[in-house]
């Protein structure tokens, strides 16, 4: 099934939200409500029209029900986390906690427990595309080398923040924008712990609330990836009861 929605004339500057749900209603008064916010929408009703259209065509932002016919929204997420950092914000039940924490294991950036004001929404959508700014490189007119952020490199890893990147022994680590602050916040100051409000501040701004299992959630995505690239990968430490250091190697 084909978009819902899709405005090919949309100004380059406007931000783009694409919403993944197979409830129509849902569907249109979000979308309604972001298009008086100044954002442009393109909505879908079913997973496996969506990862299509997200890794053909990339929004800014995605925004995906988990319950959804062909594909559900886990499955989009773990496909699109394969090839894609696009930010993510997962639509929960208020009982399904455990679908909160495996989307966040997956890669999602941040929850919503259903029924949801639209004013959090927007508030959450805007907290996410600020923090992608802060490690997107700036567009238009190229600043200096000298204004720009500095990589950071601590032992075998490597922190580019205009870029986004993120390399352990020289092999690329794909992390979305909230694994990659909290990985920045622990690599500055390596074998300093930081507790896990410290690393909720570094990761989220002050209109969205998370709890402990949020930044745990991440930390164990972190873990994984890096992993992924060297087995023995043990850059993350955690000191129970306090919180968690970078580990210099």
């Amino acid at each position: 099934m084909a978009a819902l929605s899709e405005d090919p004339s949309e100004p380059p500057a406007q931000q783009v939200i694409a919403l993944v749900d197979d409830d129509r209603n849902i569907l249109t008064t979000v979308s309604i409500a972001l298009q008086a916010e100044g954002y442009a929408t393109r909505v879908y009703t079913d997973g496996a029209t969506a990862l299509k259209a997200l890794l053909d065509n990339p929004p800014d932002l995605a925004i995906f029900d988990i319950k959804m016919p062909r594909m559900d929204g886990f499955e989009v997420l773990r496909r699109l986390r394969e090839k894609s950092v696009l930010p993510v914000i997962f639509l929960t039940s208020k009982d399904e906690e455990p679908d909160e924490a495996l989307g966040l294991a997956l890669g999602a950036d941040d929850y919503i427990a259903k029924p949801f004001s639209q004013r959090l929404l927007v508030a959450r959508i805007r907290a996410i595309l600020r923090r992608t700014e802060l490690v997107r490189e700036p567009a238009g007119e190229t600043p200096g080398d000298d204004e720009l952020p500095q990589p950071v490199r601590r032992g075998r890893l490597l922190l580019d923040p205009p870029r986004h990147l993120v390399t352990w022994d020289d092999k690329a680590v794909a992390l979305t924008v909230t694994e990659f602050l909290i990985l920045e916040a622990l690599a500055v100051r390596p074998g300093v712990v930081k507790s896990r409000n410290q690393l909720m501040d570094a990761a989220y701004s002050d209109d969205v609330f998370v709890d402990d299992r949020t930044i745990d959630s991440h930390i164990k995505r972190l873990r994984r990836k890096f992993r992924a690239v060297d087995p023995e990968f043990s850059g993350i430490e955690t000191l129970y009861g306090a919180g968690y250091s970078f580990a210099e190697s």
